[in-house]
Parts: C-alpha cells; structure tokens; sequence
C-alpha cells in the first residue's frame, strides 16, 4: 500500500509546481552579507555604488522578512536564519547579543536560553548541520555569529568586523556570514528597535547607509571569485513591515529575478530559504526541521539593475497600501452592510423603494469580486495608489452591477445573482489557476509584506469562492428543476390594501391545494369579494423527491462543487487547509436538499469528518514528495509526525477566537444573521415577504444558502481568520437571495393585474385611498 501511495505521490509530482532549479554546488562555498533594513529603495548607483555593482551581477528580488511578529527586528531575523523556521527571541527584539571571543572561535553567551525559556528548539540548526557534515563556519559580526552558530551557541572562526580578519582566513570555512549593521543600528534604542521608521532623516539614513555599502564592499573585494554571494535585508527598521532586498552572485544569474518554491513567486523570497539555500550551496544535507527551500533564479528578465529596482520597490508599496488600506477598507464595508441591512429593513417593512434595494443588494455584492479584478490594473503605479486603487475597486463594482442589471438576464430573479456570482467565482478559479496574481496584494485577499501567505487561496477568497461556487450551481439546479413538480404547489401570500382598504397587510405562507398550478415563481391574485384586502400568492414547485431532475441537479452541484474543492485544495495551487474540510459539507448539503433529502447532524458531522479525510489524504500524498516540493500542507503532516502539529492548531485556534471581537468583522456576521432570522420568522414585519418569494420562486437557491452558512460556519471554526469567512460568506450571499427575491415577488404581482382592478404596483407599495 505504501508502495502504491509513493508512486502515486511521484506522478501527482510531475502535475504539482515543484522545485524548479536552484543554486546548487556539491562543495562550493557561501557567503551571507546580511543588512538588515535594506530596501530596493535604498540603492543607487551613487550612493551605494558596491550594492548597486553586486545587483548588476546577481538575481535579484523582494524578501518577505515576516519572523512571528508583526515586524522583525535583526535579532528575530538572524535567528530565523539560524533555525531555518520562522523565530523570535520572545521579550525585547533589537540587535543580536555580542559574541564571547576565545582561542576556537567564538560562543554566544546564555545560548541555553533560547532552548529552554524562549522555545526555539530549532535554534542552531544551520550551525549543527555545517558541523555534522565536517565543515565549520565563520562568522563575522554579531548577527553572523548567531545564524551560524551550533545547538551550543559556538562558531569556529570569528571576528567583531571585516577589518579584523585577514583574507586568507576566508578560505578557511565553507559557510560564512558577516553581519552589516551599520544601517539599522541608529534605529536601535536601549537595546529595542524603535517603532518610527522615520527617525532617521533622509541625510542621516543615505549616510548610514554609504557606511553600509563601504563594509559590504570590503567584504566583496577580498572574497574568493568562487564563493557564492547572498546579500540580504534581513529585518526591519521600524514599527512597519517591508519588502526587503534580496540578491544571489551564483553562476550565470545575472539580469533574473529572484525566487523560491516556497512562495510560488519568481521574484520573492521568505527567511528561512536562506537556511536552505546556504546548505543547499554547499552540498550539506538539509535537516528535516528548515521549512525553507533553496532561493532559484527565475526565467523571467529582469531588464537591468534600474528596471529591477523599480518594480520591485512597486512590489513593495503595492504590499504597503494593502496593509495601510486594509483595516479601513474593511471598516467601511461593515459598515455599507450594516446600513443595507437597517435601510432594507426599515424600506420593506413600507414596503417602498424595493428597485433601489435590489440595486444596492447587486452593487455591494460585486464589490468583493471588484478587489481581484482591480489587480489587473497597474494601480500601484499611480502617484497616488490609495486612491486609484479605491476608485478602481468602486469602478469595476459599478461596472459588474450595470451588467448584471442591464443584461437580457435582468428580468430573471435569478440573473443578476447568476451574474455577480459567475464572475466571482470564474474569476477566482482563473486566479487559482494562472498563479493567483489577483488574490496577491488584493484589500481582500494576502500580500508578502504582511507574510501571512504567499500564494494559493486565502480564507476570505475561499468563501468568496465557496459561495459563488454553490449560488451559481444553485442557479443552475434552479433551470434543471424548474419544470419537476410533484403534488401541490406551495405559496406565499402578500397581502396588499385593496383600494378602499386599509393600509397594511399581512404574509402568510401556506399551502395552496386550490390555487393555479404554474411554473415557478408564478404568481395567482385572490381578491375575496368585499374584501379590503389583495392577495399575491407567489407559488412554488417543488421538485420530486428522487425524481431525475432533481438527481441530475443534486450531481451538477456536485460536480462543481467538487471540482472547485479539489482546485481549492490542491498543493501548489489552492493549498488551502480548512477550505476543504469546510467546503465538503456545504457541497453535501447543497446537493442533499437539492435532491429532496433530509440532512440531520449527524450527516452534517459526518460530511465535516470526511473533508478532514480529504484534505488529511492530500496532505499526505504532498508529504511524500520531497521536502524541497512539498507545501504546507505536507509540511503539516510532517509536523503530525514529530509533535509540533497541537501547537500549530493552538495557535490557530487562539487567532480564531481573536476574530470574534474583530469590530470590522462581526458587525457585518451580527447583521446578516439577524436580518436573515428575522426576515424568516416574521416575514410579513421584516421584509414584505422577499426572502420567502425567493425561495418560493427557487427551492434551489434556498438550498445554496443553506450550503453557503453551513460552509461558512465550518470555515470560521477550521481556519485562523475565523469570523471574516462567514462575513464575507454572508456579505456576497445575502445582498443577492435578497435581490433575487425582490425581482421574485415584484414580477409575479405585476404579472397578475386584472383590467377590472386598480394594477398593482409594479414596486409592491401598500397603499390607501
């Protein structure tokens, strides 16, 4: 059976992005220059001339420098380094400790601590790893000391700075580093990295940082012609993060970006690959704790050292606008959701203004859609990319709404819901698809300066993506099964003033055995003589349990659904977790209710147990490939293996929990429940009637958003973003049954007037004489 799983985890090898070619020499030898707060912004071909001239003869790109917190100070970034795993010393980040000089090398003084109280066990693995293969390391600086210092904190060759070490001295050792910390020492105050990027001004940090070129040019011009040269902004230098330079004199890689498997990106790079890559140089083995991997030249040119430079600093202030952006961008959407809510609320109860709703409901739905599709603009390129990039957004919401209502689909209740949801969910399967360069450095989906992830599906695009997914095959069950009737239809009933009458009126839904039968969503007006009162009644078919329409429809959305789960999930593409395990049981309800049948708990357990089976098999195929290839999903499994898996899922949860007091997120949760509560228990208060007309008109889409809450319930409590998967579930869901709705109980009362009395508004506005 094993054997079976390897071979099959080999083939699925050659389909999953792998490790494409990388740096690597059998003995060749490296040398680390680490600067922390170095940005691509920083060099010039006059103001660092020995960076520059090194950037001209190196692949080049971004390195996401993200250690555990929100920034990294140089301690943080040198010891992430040492351990290959994201690290941190645990109190008071600022520079490394200094080293303790002796006959052997040096030793880095209380080097237990880190073991034993801050709780980096993978602390010296770099280190450990040079001296288990029979090499020593030589460390100048700090910093060096410390990334390349064993499990007992000790190096082999040291000393305090380039002008105390002979060149001779470096051929001594294969793995060298020396730390330059001439540009972030200013920016260290007490021992602690200050929070204001800005204290240096603008003469102080180009002074620092001509101190910085001269060290790394020393540095470079003794070195041996054959040693391999990584140049990285290991940290940064205030209380924001930042993309940071990244350079590899390896061979003939000049003029190419600079990237890694583990980002998917061919021009950005994580910490811990430079563990990997440093080992990787050398020939050493790679111990199995280092989750980076090798930094590989990419095929895509880089158009020379001025044009690299330019894009990647764009990179950078693209990543800064989204962070900037982001918690404001999210404040405003609560609060446009909470506003639609209590307005729709507060207009249907009047029953007044249901077109201007439907618009509203089809413009906020678009919006999340409209965060991927800006990416297709260069917005960052502006002099002002705040404000293209809102008003981009805002444009193609615009854009998408007009379509979705000016369309021949308009006058379906379903068309512009088919609309908005189509194009959500096409656009970010095609994202999925093509490298996810849409989701990268969208206000709603990850960007590499916040380091959270890199690539595949984010947990607000997989409930975007889930509920699209689920809405469209809805819609499309809707057109299967809208001509299956079994028995009686079932009926909404809006009751309206007849004039004379009173104002007011009444809903009540009921079974209608008397009433025309139609097809769905037609509508019967039933005027008791003398009465004062017009009723509409909105009636339903609903499809045959088991009946082959309903069948055909149940595998349709399980098809899809399917499909876009295995997308969703899948290494190297989707790579998402949670997703999956929250995804199959709202395909499985969806399909269920679609074809008739009861869904209990336990089903509903059961469907949550088998995406734990799905993803955990998946996981563990993406195991079985080298660790080079594998994703963080086998990864995952991997750390099952050794005991570290409780802690990954602790941390998860505990970020979890911190979204459900998220002032930006639960806003929108609390409205759309209660809006949905309310509008279901007390319709003819709520909502004249909407909601039950919508799914009165299509038993189908009341089945999508069954499967799009189940899905979104599930996928707050497995994944760490927790309570922005079901609001932005909601966000998308809600705003279109609502839309659908309105279209639903406006076309079958306008579809019904007698001459011999006075028409019904086409709006649905109760009125007196």
């Amino acid at each position: 059976m094993k054997r079976t799983l390897v071979a099959f985890a080999m083939v699925l090898g050659l389909l999953w992005p792998g490790a494409a070619h990388s740096a690597t020499q059998a003995d060749g030898r490296v040398m680390l220059i680490g600067v922390p707060g170095l940005r691509w912004s920083d060099l010039s071909p006059t103001g660092t001339p020995n960076l520059w001239q090194l950037a001209g003869l190196s692949a080049v790109g971004s390195l996401s420098v993200r250690a555990v917190g929100r920034v990294t100070c140089p301690y943080d970034g040198w010891l992430t380094v040492s351990a290959g795993v994201r690290s941190a010393v645990g109190y008071g980040c600022g520079l490394p400790p200094l080293p303790e000089s002796d006959q052997a090398g040096a030793i880095i003084p209380d080097y237990g601590y880190l073991h034993d109280v801050a709780g980096q066990r993978n602390a010296g693995a770099l280190g450990e790893a040079v001296h288990a293969a029979g090499d020593c390391t030589l460390a100048i600086g700090p910093g060096a000391a410390l990334a390349l210092a064993d499990r007992s904190g000790r190096v082999d060759v040291y000393a305090p700075s380039p002008a105390q070490i002979r060149s001779d001295v470096l051929t001594r050792c294969r793995v060298m580093a020396v730390d330059v910390d001439d540009l972030i020492r200013p920016y260290v105050t007490g021992e602690r990295l200050s929070r204001d990027e800005d204290r240096l001004t603008a003469q102080a940090r180009a002074a620092a940082l001509r101190l910085a070129d001269a060290k790394a040019g020393a540095v470079l011009t003794v070195l041996p012609k054959d040693v391999s040269v990584l140049l990285a902004g290991l940290s940064d230098h205030g209380g924001n993060p930042h993309l940071r330079v990244a350079m590899m004199r390896d061979g003939d890689v000049s003029g190419r970006f600079l990237g890694a498997a583990s980002t998917h990106r061919d021009d950005t790079t994580i910490l811990p690959d430079i563990t990997a890559t440093m080992l990787s140089l050398t020939g050493i083995a790679t111990p199995p704790g280092v989750i980076g991997v090798p930094w590989q030249a990419s095929e895509r040119r880089t158009g020379g050292t001025e044009a690299a430079r330019v894009e990647l600093e764009r990179a950078d202030v693209a990543g800064e606008t989204i962070r900037n952006v982001g918690g404001i961008f999210f404040t405003a959407v609560a609060v446009l959701q909470v506003a639609f809510y209590l307005t729709a609320f507060l207009l249907l109860r009047r029953r007044r203004g249901l077109t201007g709703i439907r618009v509203a409901a089809v413009v906020l739905a678009s919006v999340p859609v409209s965060t991927y599709l800006v990416n297709l603009t260069p917005w960052h390129h502006a002099g002002s990319p705040v404000l293209a990039l809102v008003g981009g957004i805002a444009g193609c919401a615009l854009l998408l709404a007009a379509a979705a209502l000016a369309g021949p689909w308009r006058r379906a209740p379903l068309g512009p819901l088919a609309v908005v949801a189509g194009v959500t969910a096409t656009v970010l399967a095609g994202d999925l698809l093509t490298g996810t360069t849409l989701q990268l450095n969208s206000v709603m989906g990850y960007s590499a300066v916040v380091g959270a992830r890199y690539y595949g599906l984010g947990n607000i695009p997989f409930a975007l993506f889930a509920t699209s997914v689920l809405l469209l095959a809805a819609t499309i069950a809707h057109r299967l099964t809208r001509g299956d009737r079994a028995g009686a239809p079932a009926a909404t009933r809006v009751d309206r003033p007849a004039p004379g009458g009173p104002a007011g009126g009444s809903l009540a839904e009921q079974r209608a055995p008397g009433d025309r039968a139609g097809s769905a969503g037609d509508v019967a007006a039933d005027r008791p003589a003398g009465g004062s009162r017009a009723s509409v009644a909105v009636v339903a078919d609903r499809p045959a349990r088991g009946s082959r329409a309903s069948i055909v429809a149940a595998a349709v959305v399980a098809v899809l659904g399917g499909f876009a789960m295995i997308l969703g999930g899948w290494p190297g593409v989707g790579s998402d977790f949670g997703g999956v395990i929250a995804f199959v049981p709202g395909i499985a309800v969806t399909a269920l209710l679609i074809a008739g049948r009861r869904v209990s708990i336990v089903k509903l357990g059961a469907f949550c147990v088998a995406g734990g089976v799905i993803v955990m098999s998946i996981a563990y195929l993406d195991y079985l490939r080298p660790p080079g290839s594998q994703t963080h999903l086998g990864r995952f499994v991997g750390q099952v293996f050794t005991g570290e898996a409780m802690e990954v899922i602790g941390r998860k949860l505990g970020a979890m929990l911190g979204t459900l007091l998220s002032p930006n997120l639960m806003p929108v949760v609390i409205a759309a429940v209660a809006f949905l509560v309310y509008a279901l228990l007390r319709p003819e208060q709520a909502t004249a009637g909407v909601l039950p007309a919508a799914f009165a008109h299509s038993p189908a889409l009341k089945a999508g958003l069954i499967g799009t809450l189940v899905s979104g319930v599930v996928g707050m409590l497995v994944n760490d973003s927790g309570a922005a998967v079901l609001s932005m579930a909601l966000a998308l869901a809600v705003p279109l049954t609502l839309s659908a709705g309105i279209r639903a109980l406006d076309d079958g009362a306008s579809r019904y007037d007698d001459p011999g009395q006075e028409p019904a508004s086409n709006s649905l506005v109760s009125r007196s004489s």
